[in-house]
């Protein structure tokens, strides 16, 4: 049998554009991939464990690239060489069919290793290039620019003055944490 993994963990990436390679490339029926939308920073995977129980010896696992297994080098060995020793194939698409044998094996191993490379050098060169911006760009901030504070935000704050943020939510439809939000940036002078 044949399965697929499809794996985000950033906003940039696209699982559906993942999922159209594993059907279009490798001919996997849709019901047959598995699909994870993860931060970066997450390690649990549901989706793969519910894989992972489908899987038997003789079955192939497709993934679009070697890193949608995993975070680090560390993390994608322990994922798939019990594959390979339950006889479990890896396809990657960009790379090919990797097997069981001592070769397999070590190019899986030098693989991942230049894979984390490359993201760690993603991560140091981003990071570069804040602190660069922050030297050089006195307008530069991170993260999300405040919301402006409409006449609409106002008057929620303006009405908190005199009721309760449970009774102003419901007053104008928005939740009890978003008015907690205005007032606090409201009072914050933001």
């Amino acid at each position: 049998m044949i399965y697929g993994y499809a794996r985000v963990s950033t906003v940039s990436q696209s699982l559906e554009e993942q999922v159209n390679e594993l059907t279009q490339k490798a001919n996997i029926p849709l019901k047959n991939i598995y699909r994870e939308k993860y931060t970066g920073t997450t390690t649990k995977r549901p989706e793969f464990s519910k894989l992972l129980k489908q899987l038997k010896s003789g079955d192939t696992l497709y993934v679009t690239k070697l890193d949608r297994f995993a975070r680090n080098t560390r993390e994608a060995l322990n994922a798939v060489e019990p594959l390979l020793n339950n006889g479990i194939k890896i396809s990657v698409l960009n790379l090919g069919t990797i097997e069981n044998t001592p070769m397999g094996k070590m190019i899986l191993r030098t693989l991942l290793s230049v894979a984390e490379m490359e993201r760690d050098l993603i991560v140091e060169r981003s990071r570069e290039g804040k602190e660069f911006a922050k030297k050089n760009n006195p307008n530069f901030h991170e993260g999300r620019p405040k919301r402006k504070i409409t006449p609409h935000y106002q008057a929620i704050y303006e009405y908190t003055q005199n009721h309760s943020y449970n009774e102003t939510a419901r007053a104008f439809n928005v939740s009890k944490s978003t008015v907690y939000r205005i007032s606090k940036q409201i009072k914050n002078g933001h």
